[in-house]
């Protein structure tokens, strides 16, 4: 990618201070729409311009670029709200006298259901990682392994949380005693979840037998990998993905399949719909909705499945 004039890098950092301190917006948030604004400055610098003399017809271009790129239509509309997002901020600011991007509009995007596994699906991931019959067996390390994914997926299948939710897990917030952790969701907000039975027992596995020996210099973490640094976002995708991969072969599975599965059972099991939203940690019923309709689904494949005259 071309280098920016550093004028214009200057700025797009102004901008991404405003969200990180100001909209207290999470950090992949910020670096979403740092990329962002940075593809759009070269775009525009390439043509002679720049962010402050952008127009209305060389944001259309811009994003009509992205179309022919290939790019889908949800990654076109997150650029749009981040370039509607930075000229709010930029006039408001006296960086621009008139916002460019006041008359863009945002592709449709077409809503898709998320992926959610079968209870007993979910549950045998969550109970894949199988250590030593005893910790003299094996090697200590596997079994320090092997009890921090059991925790891990508990928590991902048995509290809902988001993968940077269990990356950013301090020692501090698991109370085993009271079966709660506290999490710091998006927009730095934080939320108390209740942990299940077998994730409580889990975790005080992995805390009597395997933290000790995983644990790095950074001794608040909660979860650490192999070289005992912190247990990264990429990791815990990586770590699900290999046990789905064994149980699940042909299917993609992520952190946020046991999400959804988390939330879609428990609406099933007849949980209400605003308290699953408290739980998930979600600031509109409307994001939640999307799981009524995965659970109306399976309904009628139930019906399908299981009347004489269907």
């Amino acid at each position: 990618m071309d280098e920016l004039p550093l004028p214009q890098a200057q700025l797009i950092e102004r901008f991404a201070d405003h969200l990180r301190l100001e909209r207290r917006l999470s950090p992949n948030t910020v670096v979403a729409y740092r990329r962002d604004l940075t593809q759009l400055a070269v775009f525009l610098q390439r043509g002679g311009n720049a962010l402050e003399t952008a127009t209305h017809p060389s944001l259309r271009r811009f994003l009509a670029q992205q179309h022919t790129m290939g790019y889908a239509r949800a990654s076109v509309a997150r650029r749009v709200g981040a370039i509607h997002t930075f000229y709010r901020w930029a006039t408001h600011n006296d960086v621009v006298a008139h916002d460019p991007a006041e008359l863009l509009g945002r592709p449709k995007v077409v809503s898709r259901l998320p992926t959610v596994l079968r209870q007993r699906e979910a549950a045998a991931l969550a109970e894949a990682p199988q250590g030593p019959p005893s910790p003299r067996d094996g090697s200590p390390l596997d079994s320090a392994v092997a009890l921090r994914d059991r925790a891990v997926l508990e928590l991902l299948y048995g509290s809902g949380l988001r993968v940077g939710e269990v990356a950013g897990l301090t020692l501090e917030r698991i109370d085993l005693e009271r079966g709660r952790v506290l999490v710091l969701g998006k927009g730095q907000k934080e939320r108390e979840l209740p942990m299940s039975d077998y994730a409580i027992q889990a975790m005080g596995l992995y805390l009597a037998r395997g933290r000790g020996i995983m644990a790095g210099e950074d001794t608040s973490r909660l979860f650490f990998n192999r070289r005992k640094n912190a247990f990264s976002e990429r990791d815990i995708r990586a770590m699900v993905g290999q046990y789905a991969q064994r149980l699940l072969p042909g299917r993609r599975v992520t952190p946020h399949t046991l999400r959804h599965s988390f939330a879609t059972h428990l609406l099933e099991g007849g949980a209400d719909i605003r308290a699953v939203q408290e739980l998930l940690g979600h600031a509109s019923v409307a994001t939640t909705q999307r799981y009524t309709h995965v659970s109306r689904s399976r309904l009628f494949e139930a019906y399908g499945q299981a009347h004489p005259r269907a």
